[in-house]
């Protein structure tokens, strides 16, 4: 099986925060960014109080990330621990963790303070728990 992340490289970010993977990321010098990550297109990150993204984790296009909420005035950092996954267009508020290898499904709100634990699935808006991983088989509650 072909390793997809065998020319993997760290991205570089314009004036602006984008990369040329058609994501952006404003204060990219708050993100701290894990070896072979993969970040949709369309996807936006906003780092001004920290986000970190350990290795191998995939973010889906069009998700946003964000550390700063201006509307309800909520800060803190996001961490996506390694092998997590976010689907796409789902939104993460700050003061969020998504533990190791856990799913979050497309189109899901993770609201501020959540924590997500290791092995688990969750989706929906607000997001909560619908299966977990175990073996490396995804699990779904009925």
């Amino acid at each position: 099986m072909k390793d997809r992340f065998k020319n993997w490289e760290r991205p570089n970010f314009d004036k602006e925060g984008f990369t040329k993977y058609g994501w952006r990321c404003q204060y990219h010098e708050n993100l701290e960014l894990g070896e072979r990550t993969d970040v949709g297109c369309f996807a936006y990150l906003q780092a001004q109080n920290g986000i970190v993204i350990e290795d191998d984790v995939q973010i889906g296009g069009g998700a946003m990330i964000y550390s700063s909420d201006t509307i309800d005035n909520l800060k803190g950092k996001v961490v996506l621990r390694k092998n997590c996954k976010i689907g796409a267009n789902s939104v993460v508020l700050p003061n969020v963790v998504v533990n190791e290898n856990s799913v979050v499904g497309a189109c899901s709100l993770l609201r501020y303070g959540t924590e997500v634990p290791k092995d688990e699935i969750w989706s929906g808006v607000p997001a909560k728990k619908i299966g977990y991983i175990k073996n490396g088989k995804r699990i779904y509650q009925k």
